[in-house]
């Protein structure tokens, strides 16, 4: 998961913990971070190589921007299938198409009330943690 708001990443994992819907679940703070963790560089050198099963990703990122983690993820052959949900607070028509346009799997604007919010994280993560089929060579992180 690729946040920026510590907020929201409190409630995410809350809501994903409380239905049971994720074995781990990674937090980068910011897209260089992100990028670093999918690449195995730096902090994350050490990790396994296996790619998460879903990507929850915000737009709105420190030092690289949201955008540019989702172009580099989709034009990067041994990442490029793993599914990428941005999860923003941008309605913006511009943000959304370039979204689209780079290869996001879903777009989701994150509800403003606490319930919609938990429901609507409750409602992704029954998606792709159990009816999603993911691609070969993800896990079910």
């Amino acid at each position: 998961m690729v946040e920026d708001d510590p907020r929201d990443v409190e409630l995410t994992l809350t809501a994903l913990e409380e239905y049971n819907l994720a074995n781990e679940v990674v937090v980068t703070h910011d897209g260089a971070e992100a990028l670093d963790y999918l690449n195995c560089r730096a902090e994350f050198s050490t990790r396994s190589s296996e790619n998460p099963a879903v990507i929850l990703l915000d737009l709105k990122l420190p030092k690289v921007d949201g955008l540019e983690v989702l172009q580099q993820i989709k034009s990067d052959p041994k990442l490029r299938m793993i599914p990428v949900v941005v999860l923003t607070s941008s309605r913006e028509e511009k943000d959304m198409v370039a979204s689209y346009q780079l290869g996001v799997n879903a777009y989701v604007v994150k509800p403003v009330d606490f319930h919609e919010f938990v429901n609507a994280i409750r409602e992704l993560g029954v998606f792709w943690a159990v009816i999603n089929v993911p691609p070969p060579g993800s896990s079910r992180k």
